[in-house]
């Protein structure tokens, strides 16, 4: 059994925990958690053993992904949400390492919340999809270079379809704005394609 001070430790980083209904599923993702807060305590940053797990199964792939992902300095608040979700981007295998090697190789850190959320977008979208976007983008005046800088301050940025993008454009020229404020705007702050139309009126009557 558990000493009290680990198992304090443990829940409290981890509180998601408590919500496993299946107890020997509990224990492997306890067991687990507390390795990873055991490793991260040390000075060498200790590697996890992840290399041996069987391939397949669900919460092996989880294991192992979520393994990479700290190795590579995706902080525990990140790891530990990760560990209990059902999304695809961690219960993969091919598709993960693909995904992970691209968001590596734009060059986002690791210890920023960004990482995992550009990691989820490049993971939905097909090469085919991604590149559909920027073309999209592209129509709309963006520089190719413009829309992957707007993708790294906002990573959701590739997940609006053509349609919600024209359909925000259109909400902010029928507010008086230029295509050009438009363009100017989003590249500041790329974010603001996801305000509904109406919060933006009332934004702006406010202002």
């Amino acid at each position: 059994a558990a000493s009290t001070s680990e198992l304090t430790e443990i829940v409290s980083k981890f509180p998601k925990i408590l919500g496993i209904r299946k107890g020997k599923a509990m224990s492997v993702y306890y067991d687990f958690a507390k390795e990873i807060i055991k490793a991260d305590k040390s000075f060498e940053h200790k590697k996890l053993c992840h290399s041996s797990l069987p391939h397949g199964r669900m919460q092996e792939n989880k294991i192992r992904n979520v393994s990479v992902l700290r190795e590579l300095g995706v902080p525990q608040r990140l790891l530990f949400s990760l560990l209990l979700s059902n999304k695809p981007i961690v219960c993969g295998k091919e598709k993960f390492e693909e995904s992970l090697n691209k968001v590596i190789e734009m060059g986002f850190d690791p210890s920023s919340s960004k990482f995992i959320e550009a990691l989820r977008a490049v993971y939905q979208s097909s090469d085919k999809a991604i590149q559909e976007k920027v073309n999209a983008y592209e129509r709309l005046g963006f520089a190719v270079g413009e829309t992957w800088e707007m993708f790294k301050k906002w990573p959701y940025f590739l997940n609006f379809s053509e349609k919600n993008i024209l359909g925000s454009m259109e909400t902010f020229l029928g507010l008086g704005f230029s295509r050009d404020e438009f363009t100017f705007m989003v590249k500041r702050l790329p974010s603001c394609i996801g305000y509904s139309a109406e919060t933006v009126k009332k934004k702006t009557e406010f202002l």
